[in-house]
């Protein structure tokens, strides 16, 4: 019951919107010289890092020390 206030208060909002801060909000999608290097820096980052993640626990697992498996011994009631 909580969806119903807020669905009136967004039809409400969308109602009442002004038409010119679709408009106006274009201005931040300008591309500049800066823009080809944020995008190569952005990539550079959400390529290399799982790949750095990865080679962290590539290296981490061999390093732990495995335990080594003894076999239970047989008592006299085991058959």
């Amino acid at each position: 019951m909580r969806s119903v206030p807020a669905a009136i208060a967004l039809a409400f909002l969308l109602v009442h919107a002004d038409s010119s801060y679709a408009i106006d909000s274009y201005r931040y999608l300008h591309v500049s010289i800066e823009t080809p290097w944020m995008i190569f820096i952005f990539l550079l980052v959400a390529v290399f890092v799982p790949f750095v993640l990865m080679l962290v626990l590539m290296w981490r697992q061999p390093m732990k020390k495995s335990v080594p498996h003894v076999k239970p011994e047989k008592t006299d009631g085991d058959e």
